[in-house]
């Protein structure tokens, strides 16, 4: 899965790549799209290996993309914004950082600080970017209905689709309002569209606003967190054994590699499912709604196909009893068909035979 961060200039969007992902600052290539791994952070694996003590310790990953803060207040812009967008399509969603902190020494964009209208700007940037591929389509359409031929029908269907695409978006909707079926989602998904990818929004603030609630949600985002990467970015510089003393005194319960992560996550409708024993235990990640036997799947096509059962515990109902053992004993432990819906934090053993 692979998030690309958005902003304006001076929003913090680099500091706080920075900070969650490690890689430092490099001011020769401010210009420059950075792409990194990341880890994500996830306790319930934490307590796996102290119960396993596995050889190998395997937690989900994100791919983040930094992509230079671009100044949407002229035509320059606008068109560097255009060339990025082939590469935010290639992205499984979205995260837009906007800048509500104060700092004389970081010059504000549009001398001003104003988080929401950022943010809509922005948005507007996306829609129009939309509405640019939206209305190519269908001048390709009209021209190939015109010409006639085995796919009209298809066509003529493809049309009247893009139309009502057009539609929403010069009403500033999202193309995710514009489509009403499975099968007008299949027809748009080899497009990209950005405004059908799940939207998280940061709102950058200064320390003495980090545990405020968000200021504002915009009503086509899946998530709004609030956080100071200038500060997660100093969390990051310290040594792991100082970091929790430092969190702690500024009221931070859960850092912004965690929070931004977990909220990616949860915008593109994924969840983790657990596998544990003395050789690795590892987070799988899955759509949420997924059935056992297509997790099973997710690990090797061999236990789809061979699927027997899925021995399952809960993980707070594990972490309660102690160990599997005593989770056994309690009675926690169950056997789950090919049907069973995966839930989030689930420790699977997958029992096959091929």
């Amino acid at each position: 899965m692979k998030f690309a961060l958005i902003g304006p200039p001076f929003s913090g969007k680099s500091t706080l790549f920075t900070a969650i992902t490690g890689l430092p600052p490099d001011p020769a290539q401010a210009a420059v799209e950075r792409l990194a791994t990341v880890k994500v952070p996830d306790l319930r694996l934490d307590l796996l290996a102290e119960l396993y003590k596995p050889k190998k310790y395997s937690p989900a990953t994100i791919e983040l993309l930094d992509v230079p803060g671009i100044s949407l207040a002229e035509a320059h812009g606008q068109a560097e914004f255009r060339r990025c967008a082939p590469k935010l399509r290639q992205c499984d969603g979205l995260v837009a950082v906007v800048r509500a902190f104060r700092n004389d020494a970081v010059p504000p964009y549009r001398d001003r600080i104003d988080p929401k209208a950022d943010l809509a700007e922005l948005h507007t940037e996306l829609i129009f970017a939309d509405l640019e591929q939206v209305s190519n389509r269908i001048e390709r359409l009209q021209t190939q209905i015109k010409k006639g031929g085995k796919t009209i029908d298809a066509d003529k269907r493809e049309l009247a689709l893009f139309e009502r695409i057009r539609e929403a978006l010069e009403q500033e909707k999202p193309v995710r309002e514009a489509v009403h079926s499975d099968e007008e989602a299949k027809t748009v998904s080899s497009f990209a569209f950005l405004t059908l990818k799940p939207m998280v929004v940061v709102v950058n603030v200064g320390e003495d606003r980090i545990n405020d609630p968000p200021p504002f949600e915009h009503e086509h985002a899946r998530g709004t967190i609030v956080l100071s990467a200038d500060i997660e970015a100093q969390v990051a510089q310290l040594d792991p054994a100082d970091r929790p003393a430092f969190q702690a005194e500024l009221g931070i319960t859960e850092p912004a590699s965690a929070k931004l992560l977990h909220a990616c996550y949860a915008a593109a409708g994924l969840i983790s499912f657990l596998t544990a024993g003395p050789e690795e235990v590892r987070a799988w990640t899955i759509p949420k709604g997924t059935p056992a036997v297509e997790a099973a799947g997710r690990i090797h096509s061999d236990l789809q196909r061979g699927f027997i059962r899925a021995e399952t515990v809960a993980y707070d109902d594990l972490k309660a009893a102690g160990d599997m053992k005593a989770a056994r004993a309690a009675g926690k432990v169950r056997q789950e068909g090919k049907t069973y819906i995966v839930q989030d934090g689930d420790v699977i053993l997958f029992k096959f035979n091929v």
